[in-house]
């Protein structure tokens, strides 16, 4: 702020010379008072003294209550003037406060000027509302990307299968995930598919008319009645399963897979491996998810209600193939595969296996279920499908990138699991771990840790096949 040059003293100053001084141009100031510094130098009047905060509230400028305009006014001189002499201003004359009038308001032109007045305190510190265009998810912008790569991957004739696998690892976009499974599973051809589609489902309906009308027979009235106890026990949570029409649908998949497989047969697990495939071929013709509402399946038209029955069966099959040693006699894969368990979290994590095996806990009571159903039990059928599609796009995803899966799975709960101090606390948890609200991203965290662990015991495999059988576990 400019600071310009005072007239000369008044002579008769006491003590005083002809010598200038500087005054300050500007309005009044919170706390100062009214007047300037001249107030303040002033000797004290004959009245009394403010002894009162009323009084001297009335004596200072509030910064809420001043009118000053944006920039300073001219000074009292006009522009470009002479300042103008400060009444008394070095003097000893006496002049009272209610003498003294305050700069901002010598000026008349300060009243026009100051158009705007100053906030107030209900709204210091509020800021002006500017129109921000909203800005895109990041999420959303990936899956978007995500969805165009695959629509123009999948438009090619072969489709690149490496790169469909490497896509599929990390997630596969609901709208193309139908496709992409058959095509991940080897049911339907990378290149033209629709002849083998037709091909492949008149196969199982004929499979269906020929074996499934003798399932009272007696050679095979066992099997078919323990896969009628099994299916009404599916998934209790998800209302789609509970429908009649649902469930002699299952009852036909499984029914004549155990008897094209006489080597294993129905074996009780096998249930569940049908329910993920259901769920995603069916979303194909449902808008709303399938997995969190209610949907009625006989609202969907005989034909395609076979064709969704007839791919589950066929990639479940593919499935199955893989794994089929998880379900012949004293199931010697499920075996391997616990055992193998045990030694990976033992040489990852060895205070953890000490703090399960210490308090009498053994890897057959908790993971002969994760082999058996593949975590579906253990998973929320949303996480599940996630899930599978890393087990699709891995080579040998559900024959041994799932055992990495299994271990950084029990690793996930290390800290819950150190808590519990007794037999009965640890296993409980185990068996009821809380999954529920699992998504996406919880899945992407344990695929990436499991992915760790194979790399980690990717050039040394004899860790974990020395794993043998001695004694069966069961």
């Amino acid at each position: 702020m400019p600071l310009l040059p005072a007239a000369p003293m008044n002579s008769s100053s006491t003590g005083s010379t002809s010598s200038t001084f500087w005054r300050e141009v500007s309005g009044a100031r919170p706390g100062r008072v009214s007047g300037g510094p001249l107030a303040v130098q002033a000797p004290r009047s004959d009245r009394a003294a403010a002894h009162t905060f009323q009084d001297f509230q009335a004596s200072v400028s509030d910064a809420w209550d001043i009118e000053e305009p944006l920039t300073p006014g001219p000074c009292a001189g006009g522009q470009g003037g002479p300042a103008q002499a400060v009444p008394g201003a070095g003097s000893h004359q006496h002049q009272s406060p209610q003498s003294i009038t305050p700069v901002h308001t010598q000026n008349a032109s300060y009243h026009q000027a100051a158009s705007r007045r100053s906030p107030n305190r209900q709204n210091v510190g509020s800021r002006p509302q500017v129109s921000i265009p909203p800005s895109t998810d990041p999420e959303t912008e990936k899956e978007r990307n995500k969805c165009v790569r695959f629509e123009n991957l999948l438009g090619q004739s072969p489709v690149n299968m490496h790169q469909l696998e490497k896509m599929s690892w990390s997630g596969i976009p609901g709208k193309f995930r139908s496709r992409v499974w058959k095509i991940l599973c080897g049911y339907l051809p990378a290149g033209k598919s629709d002849e083998v589609l037709k091909r492949k489902r008149d196969e199982y309906n004929g499979y269906v008319n020929q074996y499934f009308n003798n399932k009272e027979e007696d050679i095979h009235k066992d099997t078919f009645r323990q896969i009628a106890i099994d299916v009404p026990r599916m998934s209790p949570l998800v209302g789609l399963f509970q429908q009649r029409c649902v469930q002699e649908m299952v009852e036909r998949i499984l029914y004549i897979w155990a008897i094209r497989h006489p080597a294993s047969g129905y074996v009780q697990g096998i249930n569940d491996l049908v329910t993920p495939f259901l769920m995603v071929f069916l979303q194909d013709f449902v808008e709303k998810d399938v997995t969190r509402n209610s949907f009625t399946f006989e609202e969907l038209d005989e034909v395609t209600r076979n064709n969704i029955e007839a791919d589950s069966f066929w990639c479940m099959t593919k499935v199955l193939d893989g794994i089929q040693d998880n379900y012949t006699f004293a199931q010697p894969g499920i075996q391997v595969k616990i055992r193998q368990l045990e030694e990976l979290l033992k040489r990852v994590d060895m205070k953890l296996h000490s703090h399960i095996v210490g308090h009498d806990v053994q890897y057959l009571q908790f993971s002969f279920r994760w082999m058996n159903n593949l975590l579906l039990r253990e998973l929320p059928l949303n996480a599940t499908i996630r899930l599978w599609d890393t087990y699709l796009a891995e080579p040998d995803g559900f024959s041994k990138f799932h055992l990495y899966v299994c271990a950084a799975f029990l690793s996930r709960w290390k800290s819950e699991l150190e808590q519990k101090k007794d037999f009965q606390g640890i296993l409980l948890f185990i068996q009821n771990v809380p999954t529920a609200k699992w998504h996406d991203k919880d899945i992407s965290l344990l695929v990436a840790e499991a992915y760790k662990l194979k790399y980690m015991f990717a050039d040394a495999p004899s860790h974990l096949t020395e794993c043998r059988i001695n004694k069966p576990l069961l």
